[in-house]
């Protein structure tokens, strides 16, 4: 067995994985975000939609994200489905931090990513590892770091 079928071993194939995002995004988009989970359920964690500017092309660039709310912040893995690499959507922020932020039932919300650190990290990691078991297992699956993603709410502007 390949490397790659081997470190992957108890997730769906990389295709499904990146499949089910693209179809979760095309439910959001045609529902409105009526189909987005919220941190009570039984999962204990929601799912959000994240704009970001393109690192390259300069256009907005959407994704659907995982996430857990710590106070007023909320926090993602950059996990690119357990694949290696880092995902677009982390290195479009890692070039321009500031991203739009939507939830299920609220009005879209502007947002500055930043990329937790030291005892932060660490906590945050516990946090996500408490809601989903697998999450060390996955991440040790990966060469890739995996970055855990601070989205701070900032300001509203009069210019967005």
């Amino acid at each position: 067995m390949d490397d790659t079928r081997t470190q992957r071993r108890g997730l769906p194939p990389a295709w499904f994985v990146h499949s089910a995002w693209r179809v979760h995004r095309a439910l959001h988009r045609l529902s409105g975000g009526r189909f987005l989970w919220t941190p009570a359920n039984r999962r204990g964690w929601g799912a959000l939609h994240l704009t970001t500017v393109g690192r390259r092309s300069g256009e907005p660039r959407g994704v659907v994200l995982g996430y857990l709310e710590d106070g007023p912040h909320l926090v993602t893995l950059a996990m690119n489905g357990w694949d290696e690499g880092h995902p677009a959507w982390w290195l479009n922020l890692d070039a321009h931090p500031d991203a739009v932020v939507r939830l299920a039932g609220r009005k879209p919300f502007p947002v500055r990513a930043r990329e937790a650190t030291g005892a932060e990290r660490d906590r945050l990691w516990q946090r996500w590892a408490s809601v989903d078991p697998r999450t060390d297992t996955h991440a040790a699956r990966r060469a890739t770091p995996t970055p855990v993603v601070v989205l701070e709410p900032r300001p509203v502007t009069e210019d967005g």
